[in-house]
């Protein structure tokens, strides 16, 4: 009988066991699958940041490097500098030219103020010569009133031949000189008409001298611009990377030749399953746990969903249209950007590893 309620009481304890692993397993069901629901992860996720790449606008031979891999810069550090030389030449060239186009225009500027001075000595020419003959005018209204008096008076032979002869010679040769006068008001007038249009045409030279002298002005500044581009700065505070370039290298513009790195700017790129996103939103607190630091958790936040699928944007994005389609899971980019000063010592890099976990409820 003993040895029954011994049975009974080890049945039973097996049972209250077997309940209670079943309770257990079921409340670590119940809470991981309340945890899946509440909180979304992924391992497809990377750090990213802004990567400035520095390159030069001229051609030209490395003259010296101010910086090596991995060293930090602030903004308007200097990074490479190009031989100045030939740039220099063509500003000084620039700047001559520019000088000699100048001087070029004080002598047009003096020359049109010669041909005004010229222009007023000819209007006066043409006010003596309008005088004159209104002078000679004057004289030859008179002359031909005595001649004509002395004509009628020869014909009755009141006056002698000889004094009629007398008053004609006067007459004749006064009405000369108004002849005379009339053709030097015509040929000053001319002479102040022919003097306009040189200055005209001085002015007309200025214009285009001044025309130039902009372009030169023009081709200055350019030049001073172009040799300002032999000096190379940062563009942003960061590290510089990936430096391909020694002093004495041939470069040209554009040519990549190291990168400067911000890291205060890093930010997450989650590849989320399209089945997970329907409760991702902007806004969302996430746990960022960084492979290359197990025992640190990072915070941050849901910054915005990608338009479109990651294969969509691919160099060679998929064509189902072929017949041979097979369904697959496509995973979509969520941005997600850093709390500030969840970082503040900078010890995350751009393609690092990272496991994003959303708090969506």
């Amino acid at each position: 009988m003993a040895e029954l309620n011994s049975n009974h009481k080890k049945q039973f304890l097996v049972l209250m066991i077997l309940f209670a692993g079943l309770i257990l397993f079921l409340a670590g069901l119940f809470f991981y699958v309340r945890y899946k629901s509440t909180h979304i992860s992924t391992d497809d996720a990377f750090i990213k940041g802004d990567i400035h790449t520095v390159a030069p606008r001229v051609i030209g031979t490395v003259q010296k490097i101010y910086v090596t891999d991995n060293q930090y810069v602030k903004k308007g550090d200097l990074l490479v500098e190009i031989d100045p030389e030939m740039y220099k030449e063509k500003l000084n060239a620039a700047r001559a030219e520019l000088d000699t186009q100048r001087s070029q225009l004080k002598s047009m500027e003096a020359s049109l103020v010669t041909t005004q001075k010229r222009l007023i000595e000819l209007r006066s020419a043409v006010e003596v010569a309008r005088a004159n003959y209104e002078l000679n005018l004057a004289r030859f209204r008179k002359a031909e009133t005595d001649f004509r008096r002395a004509e009628r008076l020869f014909q009755e032979a009141v006056i002698s031949r000889d004094k009629y002869e007398k008053i004609k010679t006067g007459y004749d040769v006064i009405r000369a000189q108004l002849t005379e006068a009339d053709k030097r008001i015509d040929q000053a007038s001319t002479a102040v008409d022919s003097q306009k249009a040189v200055i005209n045409q001085v002015r007309n030279s200025i214009a285009a001298q001044r025309q130039i002298i902009k372009k030169w002005k023009a081709q200055l500044a350019l030049a001073r611009l172009t040799l300002s581009y032999t000096r190379t700065y940062a563009s942003t505070d960061g590290y510089i990377t990936r430096k391909s370039v020694e002093a004495g290298n041939q470069v040209r513009a554009g040519q990549p030749l190291m990168a400067v790195v911000p890291l205060n700017d890093t930010y997450v790129i989650a590849n989320y399953k399209e089945t997970k996103l329907e409760n991702i939103r902007p806004g969302q607190r996430v746990k960022i746990k960084v492979d290359a630091y197990s025992g640190k958790v990072f915070w941050g936040k849901v910054d915005s969903i990608m338009a479109g699928t990651g294969a969509v944007f691919s160099l060679f994005p998929p064509e189902n249209a072929t017949g041979n389609y097979v369904k697959v899971v496509k995973r979509i980019p969520v941005k997600i950007v850093f709390e500030k000063g969840t970082d503040p010592e900078h010890v995350l890099r751009i393609g690092m590893s990272v496991v994003p976990t959303v708090f969506v409820k």
